[in-house]
Protein backbone atom coordinates (compact mmCIF):
# COMPACT_ATOMS: atom_id res chain seq x y z
CA UNK A 1 0.00 0.00 0.00
CA UNK A 2 1.35 3.57 -0.96
CA UNK A 3 0.98 6.49 0.80
CA UNK A 4 -1.37 9.39 0.26
CA UNK A 5 -2.23 12.74 1.07
CA UNK A 6 -3.67 12.85 5.04
CA UNK A 7 -6.52 15.11 3.65
CA UNK A 8 -8.07 12.16 2.10
CA UNK A 9 -8.10 9.61 5.05
CA UNK A 10 -10.67 12.02 6.61
CA UNK A 11 -13.48 10.02 4.68
CA UNK A 12 -12.71 7.23 6.48
CA UNK A 13 -12.55 8.22 9.77
CA UNK A 14 -15.87 10.20 9.77
CA UNK A 15 -16.53 13.57 9.96
CA UNK A 16 -17.58 15.88 12.69
CA UNK A 17 -20.82 16.69 12.54
CA UNK A 18 -21.66 20.71 13.60
CA UNK A 19 -25.73 20.56 13.52
CA UNK A 20 -27.06 21.86 16.90
CA UNK A 21 -29.50 18.96 18.87
CA UNK A 22 -33.08 19.02 18.79
CA UNK A 23 -35.52 18.05 21.35
CA UNK A 24 -35.66 14.09 20.32
CA UNK A 25 -31.89 13.99 19.72
CA UNK A 26 -29.74 12.52 23.10
CA UNK A 27 -27.94 15.66 24.83
CA UNK A 28 -23.64 15.13 25.07
CA UNK A 29 -21.94 16.84 27.66
CA UNK A 30 -18.58 16.45 25.52
CA UNK A 31 -19.66 17.54 22.29
CA UNK A 32 -16.72 19.46 20.61
CA UNK A 33 -18.13 22.47 19.33
CA UNK A 34 -16.90 24.26 15.92
CA UNK A 35 -15.05 27.34 17.88
CA UNK A 36 -12.99 24.72 19.83
CA UNK A 37 -12.35 22.19 17.46
CA UNK A 38 -10.77 24.47 14.65
CA UNK A 39 -7.86 25.53 16.80
CA UNK A 40 -5.30 24.19 14.46
CA UNK A 41 -4.38 23.47 10.05
CA UNK A 42 -5.04 19.83 11.02
CA UNK A 43 -8.40 19.83 12.30
CA UNK A 44 -9.06 22.27 8.60
CA UNK A 45 -7.49 19.27 6.43
CA UNK A 46 -9.42 17.00 7.97
CA UNK A 47 -12.57 18.37 7.81
CA UNK A 48 -11.70 19.09 3.71
CA UNK A 49 -11.90 15.49 3.03
CA UNK A 50 -14.89 14.94 2.43
CA UNK A 51 -14.99 17.56 -0.14
CA UNK A 52 -11.51 15.56 -2.04
CA UNK A 53 -13.17 12.03 -1.84
CA UNK A 54 -16.39 13.00 -4.06
CA UNK A 55 -13.04 13.43 -6.97
CA UNK A 56 -13.39 9.55 -6.85
CA UNK A 57 -15.68 9.67 -8.78
CA UNK A 58 -14.02 10.36 -11.77
CA UNK A 59 -12.05 7.49 -12.89
CA UNK A 60 -15.11 4.99 -12.87
CA UNK A 61 -17.41 3.47 -15.09
CA UNK A 62 -20.79 5.36 -15.92
CA UNK A 63 -19.67 8.94 -14.97
CA UNK A 64 -17.65 11.94 -16.23
CA UNK A 65 -14.68 9.77 -17.44
CA UNK A 66 -17.16 7.41 -19.87
CA UNK A 67 -19.05 10.45 -21.00
CA UNK A 68 -15.65 12.71 -22.43
CA UNK A 69 -14.25 9.56 -23.76
CA UNK A 70 -16.78 7.02 -25.67
CA UNK A 71 -18.59 10.45 -27.04
CA UNK A 72 -15.21 11.56 -28.56
CA UNK A 73 -13.25 9.66 -31.47
CA UNK A 74 -10.72 7.90 -28.77
CA UNK A 75 -13.01 5.46 -27.45
CA UNK A 76 -15.89 3.21 -27.65
CA UNK A 77 -18.00 0.27 -25.75
CA UNK A 78 -18.87 -2.35 -28.38
CA UNK A 79 -21.60 -4.78 -27.84
CA UNK A 80 -20.51 -7.99 -27.70
CA UNK A 81 -23.46 -10.27 -28.52
CA UNK A 82 -24.47 -10.93 -24.97
CA UNK A 83 -22.31 -8.45 -23.82
CA UNK A 84 -22.05 -4.72 -22.82
CA UNK A 85 -25.39 -3.88 -24.83
CA UNK A 86 -26.72 -1.71 -21.54
CA UNK A 87 -29.90 -0.58 -23.03
CA UNK A 88 -27.87 0.83 -25.79
CA UNK A 89 -26.40 3.67 -23.94
CA UNK A 90 -23.08 3.23 -24.75
CA UNK A 91 -23.80 2.81 -28.19
CA UNK A 92 -25.62 5.99 -28.56
CA UNK A 93 -22.96 7.62 -26.41
CA UNK A 94 -20.66 7.22 -29.23
CA UNK A 95 -23.21 8.17 -32.02
CA UNK A 96 -24.28 10.95 -30.66
CA UNK A 97 -28.02 9.82 -30.49
CA UNK A 98 -27.94 10.35 -27.15
CA UNK A 99 -31.10 11.92 -25.33
CA UNK A 100 -32.26 13.32 -21.48
CA UNK A 101 -32.86 9.51 -19.71
CA UNK A 102 -28.97 8.36 -20.60
CA UNK A 103 -27.66 7.71 -16.68
CA UNK A 104 -24.13 8.93 -17.83
CA UNK A 105 -25.34 12.34 -17.87
CA UNK A 106 -27.05 11.81 -14.22
CA UNK A 107 -24.23 10.50 -12.85
CA UNK A 108 -22.28 13.19 -13.75
CA UNK A 109 -24.73 16.02 -12.68
CA UNK A 110 -24.80 14.63 -9.07
CA UNK A 111 -21.02 14.09 -9.31
CA UNK A 112 -20.81 17.67 -9.92
CA UNK A 113 -23.42 18.71 -7.61
CA UNK A 114 -22.63 16.33 -5.00
CA UNK A 115 -18.95 17.62 -4.97
CA UNK A 116 -20.30 21.46 -4.84
CA UNK A 117 -22.77 20.62 -1.93
CA UNK A 118 -20.13 19.53 -0.01
CA UNK A 119 -18.20 22.22 -0.62
CA UNK A 120 -21.08 24.99 0.36
CA UNK A 121 -21.39 22.69 3.72
CA UNK A 122 -17.54 23.58 4.72
CA UNK A 123 -17.72 27.18 3.35
CA UNK A 124 -20.22 28.11 5.76
CA UNK A 125 -18.59 25.68 8.53
CA UNK A 126 -15.63 27.72 8.25
CA UNK A 127 -17.07 31.32 7.78
CA UNK A 128 -18.31 30.60 11.53
CA UNK A 129 -14.75 29.56 12.70
CA UNK A 130 -13.11 32.40 14.55
CA UNK A 131 -9.63 31.51 13.21
CA UNK A 132 -7.20 33.54 11.08
CA UNK A 133 -6.47 30.53 9.20
CA UNK A 134 -10.28 30.31 7.93
CA UNK A 135 -9.77 32.40 5.14
CA UNK A 136 -7.30 30.29 3.39
CA UNK A 137 -9.15 27.41 3.30
CA UNK A 138 -12.38 28.60 2.35
CA UNK A 139 -10.41 30.04 -0.78
CA UNK A 140 -9.23 26.50 -1.23
CA UNK A 141 -12.92 25.27 -1.35
CA UNK A 142 -14.00 28.35 -3.33
CA UNK A 143 -11.42 27.28 -5.98
CA UNK A 144 -12.50 23.35 -5.10
CA UNK A 145 -15.43 24.28 -6.44
CA UNK A 146 -14.90 26.22 -9.33
CA UNK A 147 -13.73 22.56 -11.07
CA UNK A 148 -16.83 21.40 -10.19
CA UNK A 149 -18.80 24.20 -11.53
CA UNK A 150 -16.36 23.78 -15.06
CA UNK A 151 -16.88 20.44 -15.53
CA UNK A 152 -21.10 21.37 -15.23
CA UNK A 153 -20.13 24.99 -17.77
CA UNK A 154 -17.67 22.29 -20.12
CA UNK A 155 -20.61 19.32 -20.20
CA UNK A 156 -24.14 20.97 -19.68
CA UNK A 157 -23.57 24.58 -19.87
CA UNK A 158 -26.70 26.62 -18.39
CA UNK A 159 -26.89 25.30 -15.01
CA UNK A 160 -27.90 26.53 -11.76
CA UNK A 161 -25.41 28.22 -9.56
CA UNK A 162 -25.68 27.53 -5.53
CA UNK A 163 -23.75 29.08 -3.46
CA UNK A 164 -25.06 28.90 -0.20
CA UNK A 165 -25.65 25.59 1.92
CA UNK A 166 -28.26 26.87 3.76
CA UNK A 167 -31.04 27.21 1.66
CA UNK A 168 -35.09 26.99 2.83
CA UNK A 169 -36.94 23.94 2.22
CA UNK A 170 -38.09 22.75 -1.47
CA UNK A 171 -35.24 25.36 -2.61
CA UNK A 172 -35.74 24.47 -6.51
CA UNK A 173 -32.62 26.43 -7.64
CA UNK A 174 -32.83 27.79 -11.21
CA UNK A 175 -31.27 27.83 -14.43
CA UNK A 176 -28.52 29.82 -15.10
CA UNK A 177 -27.43 30.85 -18.94
CA UNK A 178 -24.35 29.28 -19.85
CA UNK A 179 -22.09 32.86 -19.86
CA UNK A 180 -23.28 33.99 -16.15
CA UNK A 181 -22.05 30.90 -14.77
CA UNK A 182 -18.64 30.89 -16.97
CA UNK A 183 -18.42 34.64 -15.28
CA UNK A 184 -19.00 33.19 -12.35
CA UNK A 185 -16.09 30.61 -12.29
CA UNK A 186 -13.87 33.70 -13.25
CA UNK A 187 -14.29 35.89 -10.36
CA UNK A 188 -14.27 32.86 -7.91
CA UNK A 189 -10.67 32.07 -9.42
CA UNK A 190 -9.53 35.31 -9.96
CA UNK A 191 -10.37 36.41 -6.56
CA UNK A 192 -9.35 33.62 -4.59
CA UNK A 193 -6.44 31.70 -6.83
CA UNK A 194 -4.05 34.08 -5.20
CA UNK A 195 -4.47 33.17 -2.19
CA UNK A 196 -3.79 29.73 -2.61
CA UNK A 197 -0.31 28.11 -1.05
CA UNK A 198 2.67 28.07 -3.59
CA UNK A 199 3.74 24.98 -2.45
CA UNK A 200 4.59 21.95 -4.31
CA UNK A 201 5.10 19.19 -2.14
CA UNK A 202 3.51 16.04 0.06
CA UNK A 203 1.21 18.75 1.74
CA UNK A 204 -0.16 20.03 -0.77
CA UNK A 205 -0.18 17.12 -3.52
CA UNK A 206 -3.77 16.29 -4.06
CA UNK A 207 -5.26 19.63 -3.32
CA UNK A 208 -6.02 22.51 -4.87
CA UNK A 209 -2.95 24.74 -4.63
CA UNK A 210 -2.06 27.94 -6.40
CA UNK A 211 -0.82 26.13 -10.18
CA UNK A 212 -4.11 24.18 -9.83
CA UNK A 213 -5.86 27.12 -9.77
CA UNK A 214 -3.74 28.70 -13.00
CA UNK A 215 -4.63 25.36 -14.88
CA UNK A 216 -8.35 25.50 -14.21
CA UNK A 217 -8.21 29.74 -15.66
CA UNK A 218 -5.83 28.49 -18.36
CA UNK A 219 -8.96 25.50 -18.99
CA UNK A 220 -11.51 27.92 -18.58
CA UNK A 221 -9.92 30.89 -20.84
CA UNK A 222 -8.65 28.22 -23.86
CA UNK A 223 -12.39 27.17 -23.77
CA UNK A 224 -13.55 30.61 -23.26
CA UNK A 225 -14.62 31.31 -27.45
CA UNK A 226 -16.25 28.20 -27.74
CA UNK A 227 -18.02 28.29 -24.04
CA UNK A 228 -19.11 32.65 -24.41
CA UNK A 229 -18.34 33.39 -28.04
CA UNK A 230 -15.73 35.67 -26.35
CA UNK A 231 -11.64 34.58 -26.91
CA UNK A 232 -9.48 35.06 -23.94
CA UNK A 233 -5.92 33.58 -25.08
CA UNK A 234 -3.85 35.92 -23.29
CA UNK A 235 -5.35 35.05 -20.18
CA UNK A 236 -5.16 31.83 -20.55
CA UNK A 237 -0.68 32.11 -22.05
CA UNK A 238 -0.58 34.14 -18.97
CA UNK A 239 -2.10 31.27 -16.61
CA UNK A 240 -0.05 28.57 -18.22
CA UNK A 241 3.05 31.02 -17.88
CA UNK A 242 2.63 31.07 -14.15
CA UNK A 243 2.97 27.37 -13.95
CA UNK A 244 5.71 27.04 -16.44
CA UNK A 245 7.88 29.84 -14.66
CA UNK A 246 7.51 28.68 -11.23
CA UNK A 247 10.17 25.92 -12.32
CA UNK A 248 8.47 23.81 -10.07
CA UNK A 249 7.16 21.35 -12.87
CA UNK A 250 9.40 19.62 -15.44
CA UNK A 251 8.53 17.39 -18.32
CA UNK A 252 9.62 13.59 -17.05
CA UNK A 253 11.92 11.83 -19.57
CA UNK A 254 9.89 9.04 -19.45
CA UNK A 255 6.22 9.53 -20.48
CA UNK A 256 4.79 6.61 -19.03
CA UNK A 257 6.18 7.60 -15.67
CA UNK A 258 2.94 9.96 -15.47
CA UNK A 259 0.67 6.83 -15.23
CA UNK A 260 2.89 4.08 -13.50
CA UNK A 261 1.24 2.38 -10.25
CA UNK A 262 3.55 4.89 -8.09
CA UNK A 263 3.21 7.87 -9.91
CA UNK A 264 2.67 10.06 -7.18
CA UNK A 265 6.50 11.55 -7.61
CA UNK A 266 6.00 12.72 -10.72
CA UNK A 267 7.46 16.19 -11.84
CA UNK A 268 4.98 16.38 -14.52
CA UNK A 269 1.64 16.25 -12.07
CA UNK A 270 -0.10 19.61 -11.03
CA UNK A 271 -3.28 18.14 -10.22
CA UNK A 272 -3.61 14.14 -9.27
CA UNK A 273 -6.06 12.42 -7.82
CA UNK A 274 -4.39 9.72 -4.84
CA UNK A 275 -6.19 6.60 -5.59
CA UNK A 276 -4.65 3.49 -3.47
CA UNK A 277 -6.13 -0.11 -3.78
CA UNK A 278 -7.01 0.05 0.30
CA UNK A 279 -7.01 3.26 1.39
CA UNK A 280 -9.03 5.14 -1.94
CA UNK A 281 -10.64 2.86 -4.56
CA UNK A 282 -12.26 4.11 -7.65
CA UNK A 283 -10.00 3.90 -10.59
CA UNK A 284 -11.21 0.87 -12.74
CA UNK A 285 -9.55 1.00 -16.08
CA UNK A 286 -8.10 -2.38 -15.19
CA UNK A 287 -11.72 -3.35 -15.06
CA UNK A 288 -13.51 -1.38 -17.33
CA UNK A 289 -10.92 -2.34 -21.31
CA UNK A 290 -8.92 -5.05 -20.38
CA UNK A 291 -10.31 -8.61 -22.10
CA UNK A 292 -11.59 -11.39 -19.59
CA UNK A 293 -8.82 -13.69 -20.29
CA UNK A 294 -6.20 -10.82 -19.56
CA UNK A 295 -6.73 -11.57 -15.68
CA UNK A 296 -3.85 -14.28 -16.75
CA UNK A 297 -1.83 -11.81 -18.45
CA UNK A 298 -1.67 -9.18 -15.11
CA UNK A 299 -2.43 -11.36 -12.78
CA UNK A 300 -5.41 -9.53 -11.41
CA UNK A 301 -7.44 -10.77 -8.12
CA UNK A 302 -10.76 -9.97 -10.18
CA UNK A 303 -11.96 -10.97 -14.32
CA UNK A 304 -12.14 -7.58 -16.24
CA UNK A 305 -15.09 -6.51 -17.95
CA UNK A 306 -13.56 -5.94 -21.53
CA UNK A 307 -15.53 -3.23 -22.35
CA UNK A 308 -13.85 -0.27 -23.36
CA UNK A 309 -12.13 0.06 -26.56
CA UNK A 310 -10.15 2.38 -28.82
CA UNK A 311 -10.54 3.18 -32.82
CA UNK A 312 -8.78 2.20 -35.42
CA UNK A 313 -8.40 5.44 -37.04
CA UNK A 314 -6.72 6.75 -33.37
CA UNK A 315 -4.72 3.99 -33.41
CA UNK A 316 -2.97 4.53 -36.43
CA UNK A 317 -2.68 8.73 -36.17
CA UNK A 318 0.42 7.49 -34.14
CA UNK A 319 3.95 6.45 -35.72
CA UNK A 320 4.97 3.45 -35.62
CA UNK A 321 8.39 5.29 -33.55
CA UNK A 322 6.44 7.28 -31.07
CA UNK A 323 7.58 6.14 -27.77
CA UNK A 324 3.34 6.25 -26.64
CA UNK A 325 2.31 3.36 -28.76
CA UNK A 326 5.40 1.70 -28.70
CA UNK A 327 5.80 1.90 -24.68
CA UNK A 328 9.73 2.22 -25.06
CA UNK A 329 11.16 -0.32 -21.98
CA UNK A 330 7.58 -0.65 -20.64
CA UNK A 331 6.40 -3.07 -23.53
CA UNK A 332 3.07 -1.69 -24.18
CA UNK A 333 2.42 1.49 -25.34
CA UNK A 334 -1.16 4.25 -24.29
CA UNK A 335 -3.12 1.32 -26.13
CA UNK A 336 -2.40 -2.45 -26.17
CA UNK A 337 -2.58 -4.25 -29.42
CA UNK A 338 -1.17 -7.80 -31.03
CA UNK A 339 -1.46 -11.17 -29.60
CA UNK A 340 -2.35 -11.51 -25.68
CA UNK A 341 -0.45 -14.00 -23.73
CA UNK A 342 -0.57 -15.03 -20.52
CA UNK A 343 2.21 -14.17 -17.55
CA UNK A 344 4.05 -17.94 -18.59
CA UNK A 345 4.18 -16.83 -22.34
CA UNK A 346 0.97 -18.84 -23.58
CA UNK A 347 -1.12 -17.04 -26.00
CA UNK A 348 -4.72 -16.49 -24.23
CA UNK A 349 -7.90 -18.69 -25.21
CA UNK A 350 -11.01 -17.48 -25.02
CA UNK A 351 -13.84 -20.09 -24.13
CA UNK A 352 -16.24 -18.49 -26.20
CA UNK A 353 -17.23 -19.90 -29.72
CA UNK A 354 -18.52 -16.60 -31.03
CA UNK A 355 -17.84 -12.79 -31.73
CA UNK A 356 -14.65 -13.83 -32.81
CA UNK A 357 -12.99 -13.39 -35.71
CA UNK A 358 -10.98 -15.75 -37.98
CA UNK A 359 -7.26 -14.73 -36.08
CA UNK A 360 -4.48 -15.64 -38.19
CA UNK A 361 -1.03 -15.59 -35.92
CA UNK A 362 1.81 -14.21 -38.06
CA UNK A 363 4.24 -16.95 -36.36
CA UNK A 364 2.01 -20.30 -37.67
CA UNK A 365 1.46 -21.28 -33.58
CA UNK A 366 -2.41 -21.81 -34.06
CA UNK A 367 -4.41 -22.96 -36.20
CA UNK A 368 -8.25 -24.21 -36.62
CA UNK A 369 -10.25 -23.97 -33.65
CA UNK A 370 -7.48 -22.46 -31.61
CA UNK A 371 -6.52 -19.97 -33.43
CA UNK A 372 -10.39 -18.96 -34.26
CA UNK A 373 -11.17 -18.25 -30.62
CA UNK A 374 -7.14 -16.91 -29.76
CA UNK A 375 -7.50 -13.42 -27.75
CA UNK A 376 -5.67 -10.23 -30.74
CA UNK A 377 -6.32 -7.50 -30.16
CA UNK A 378 -6.74 -6.00 -33.30
CA UNK A 379 -7.38 -2.19 -34.34
CA UNK A 380 -9.97 -2.78 -36.47
CA UNK A 381 -13.67 -3.73 -35.31
CA UNK A 382 -15.91 -5.80 -37.54
CA UNK A 383 -19.01 -3.51 -35.80
CA UNK A 384 -20.31 -1.41 -32.89
CA UNK A 385 -22.95 -3.78 -32.28
CA UNK A 386 -24.66 -6.26 -31.88
CA UNK A 387 -21.88 -8.86 -32.63
CA UNK A 388 -19.01 -6.71 -32.61
CA UNK A 389 -15.83 -9.27 -31.90
CA UNK A 390 -14.56 -10.07 -28.48
CA UNK A 391 -11.29 -9.55 -28.67
CA UNK A 392 -11.72 -6.41 -31.14
CA UNK A 393 -10.56 -2.97 -30.83
CA UNK A 394 -7.01 -2.19 -29.22
CA UNK A 395 -7.66 -1.37 -25.34
CA UNK A 396 -6.68 1.55 -23.41
CA UNK A 397 -3.50 0.82 -21.31
CA UNK A 398 -1.79 4.37 -20.55
CA UNK A 399 -2.01 3.61 -17.16
CA UNK A 400 0.06 0.94 -16.36
CA UNK A 401 -1.69 -2.28 -15.21
CA UNK A 402 0.38 -3.78 -12.02
CA UNK A 403 0.61 -7.00 -11.71
CA UNK A 404 -1.19 -8.80 -9.23
CA UNK A 405 -3.95 -5.92 -9.29
CA UNK A 406 -7.16 -5.66 -7.48
CA UNK A 407 -10.26 -3.87 -9.82
CA UNK A 408 -8.92 -0.65 -7.75
CA UNK A 409 -6.09 0.66 -8.80
CA UNK A 410 -2.99 2.32 -7.40
CA UNK A 411 -2.10 4.70 -10.08
CA UNK A 412 -2.68 8.03 -9.21
CA UNK A 413 -5.47 9.86 -11.69
CA UNK A 414 -3.96 12.62 -13.19
CA UNK A 415 -6.25 15.98 -13.78
CA UNK A 416 -3.68 18.58 -14.99
CA UNK A 417 0.38 17.61 -15.74
CA UNK A 418 3.04 19.88 -17.29
CA UNK A 419 2.50 18.31 -20.61
CA UNK A 420 -1.02 19.59 -20.98
CA UNK A 421 0.06 23.17 -20.07
CA UNK A 422 2.59 23.51 -22.57
CA UNK A 423 0.23 22.33 -25.49
CA UNK A 424 -2.28 24.72 -23.75
CA UNK A 425 0.21 27.62 -23.89
CA UNK A 426 1.40 26.59 -27.50
CA UNK A 427 -2.88 26.71 -28.66
CA UNK A 428 -3.46 30.02 -27.26
CA UNK A 429 -0.12 31.56 -28.70
CA UNK A 430 -1.02 29.53 -32.20
CA UNK A 431 -4.76 31.41 -32.07
CA UNK A 432 -3.15 34.35 -31.82
CA UNK A 433 -0.61 34.15 -34.14
CA UNK A 434 -0.54 30.77 -35.98
CA UNK A 435 2.95 31.71 -37.33
CA UNK A 436 4.11 32.01 -33.40
CA UNK A 437 7.46 30.65 -33.08
CA UNK A 438 7.26 29.88 -29.21
CA UNK A 439 3.87 28.03 -30.05
CA UNK A 440 5.47 25.47 -32.37
CA UNK A 441 8.69 25.37 -30.12
CA UNK A 442 6.54 24.04 -27.43
CA UNK A 443 4.79 21.30 -29.53
CA UNK A 444 7.94 19.90 -30.06
CA UNK A 445 9.50 19.76 -27.07
CA UNK A 446 6.26 17.32 -26.43
CA UNK A 447 7.22 15.62 -29.66
CA UNK A 448 10.58 15.26 -28.97
CA UNK A 449 9.90 13.22 -25.53
CA UNK A 450 7.88 10.80 -27.62
CA UNK A 451 10.79 10.32 -29.97
CA UNK A 452 9.34 11.73 -33.46
CA UNK A 453 10.00 13.91 -36.02
CA UNK A 454 9.59 18.14 -35.27
CA UNK A 455 6.70 19.93 -37.10
CA UNK A 456 7.79 22.26 -39.52
CA UNK A 457 4.35 24.14 -39.19
CA UNK A 458 1.23 24.41 -36.70
CA UNK A 459 -3.00 23.93 -38.35
CA UNK A 460 -5.45 22.94 -37.10
CA UNK A 461 -5.11 19.12 -38.07
CA UNK A 462 -1.45 18.34 -36.60
CA UNK A 463 -2.54 20.86 -33.20
CA UNK A 464 -5.36 18.64 -32.55
CA UNK A 465 -3.96 15.49 -33.36
CA UNK A 466 -0.64 16.01 -31.54
CA UNK A 467 -2.76 16.97 -27.99
CA UNK A 468 -4.60 13.82 -29.08
CA UNK A 469 -1.70 11.42 -29.37
CA UNK A 470 -0.35 13.47 -25.89
CA UNK A 471 -3.39 13.61 -23.89
CA UNK A 472 -5.22 10.44 -24.64
CA UNK A 473 -7.45 8.88 -22.32
CA UNK A 474 -7.30 11.57 -19.93
CA UNK A 475 -10.43 12.56 -20.21
CA UNK A 476 -10.18 16.00 -22.29
CA UNK A 477 -10.96 15.14 -25.74
CA UNK A 478 -14.36 15.42 -26.54
CA UNK A 479 -13.34 19.31 -25.00
CA UNK A 480 -11.00 19.42 -27.62
CA UNK A 481 -13.04 18.35 -30.10
CA UNK A 482 -15.42 21.16 -29.18
CA UNK A 483 -12.85 23.45 -29.57
CA UNK A 484 -11.44 22.90 -32.73
CA UNK A 485 -15.03 22.50 -34.14
CA UNK A 486 -14.24 18.73 -35.12
CA UNK A 487 -17.26 17.10 -32.47
CA UNK A 488 -19.88 16.98 -34.99
CA UNK A 489 -17.46 15.44 -37.73
CA UNK A 490 -18.42 11.72 -38.86
CA UNK A 491 -16.04 8.79 -37.77
CA UNK A 492 -16.13 5.36 -37.52
CA UNK A 493 -20.02 4.31 -36.88
CA UNK A 494 -20.60 7.42 -35.85
CA UNK A 495 -22.61 9.95 -38.50
CA UNK A 496 -22.14 13.58 -38.75
CA UNK A 497 -23.97 15.56 -35.93
CA UNK A 498 -25.84 18.50 -34.95
CA UNK A 499 -24.65 21.47 -33.89
CA UNK A 500 -26.66 21.50 -30.38
CA UNK A 501 -24.97 18.38 -29.29
CA UNK A 502 -22.00 19.98 -28.80
CA UNK A 503 -24.09 20.96 -24.91
CA UNK A 504 -25.11 17.83 -23.21
CA UNK A 505 -29.11 17.63 -22.00
CA UNK A 506 -30.15 18.31 -18.75
CA UNK A 507 -30.72 15.09 -16.53
CA UNK A 508 -34.55 14.31 -17.39
CA UNK A 509 -34.05 12.83 -13.68
CA UNK A 510 -33.17 16.01 -12.20
CA UNK A 511 -36.00 17.91 -14.15
CA UNK A 512 -38.56 15.61 -13.19
CA UNK A 513 -37.14 17.12 -9.33
CA UNK A 514 -36.81 20.24 -10.41
CA UNK A 515 -39.11 22.63 -12.34
CA UNK A 516 -37.28 25.63 -12.39
CA UNK A 517 -34.35 23.50 -14.67
CA UNK A 518 -34.59 24.37 -18.56
CA UNK A 519 -33.71 21.95 -20.95
CA UNK A 520 -31.19 22.86 -23.58
CA UNK A 521 -32.30 23.42 -26.68
CA UNK A 522 -32.61 20.29 -28.77
CA UNK A 523 -33.02 17.76 -26.75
Amino acid sequence: MKKINRILFAAFVGMLGFASCSDLEPEFNDVITESTYFQNEDAFISALGSAYTNLYGIAGHGGLYSLQEVSSDEAAVTHKGPDWEDGGQWLRTHRHDFFDGEGVFNNTWTFAYGGINTCNRLIATFENVDNPNSAAFIAELKVLRAYYYLVLLDVFGNVPIIESFDVPEGFLPETRPRAEVYAFIDTELTANVPLLSTSVDASTYGRVNFYVGQALMASLYLNAESYIGSAQYGKAVAACNEIINSGNFSLESNYFANFSPDNSGSSETVWAIPYDEVNAGGHVLVQMTLHYQSQFTFNTTAQPWNGYTSLADFYNSFEDTDVRKTGGGRGYGVMLEGPQYDASGNILIDGADTWYPDNVLEDGSLSGEDAARAVVFSPEINELAPGAWRDGGVRLSKYEYEAGTTPNMNNDFILFRYGEVLLNKAEALWRMNSGDAEALDLVNMVRARAGVDAFGSLDADNLLAERGREMCFEAKRRTDLIRFDRWGDAWWEKPASEDFKKLMPIPATQIAVNSNLQQNPGY
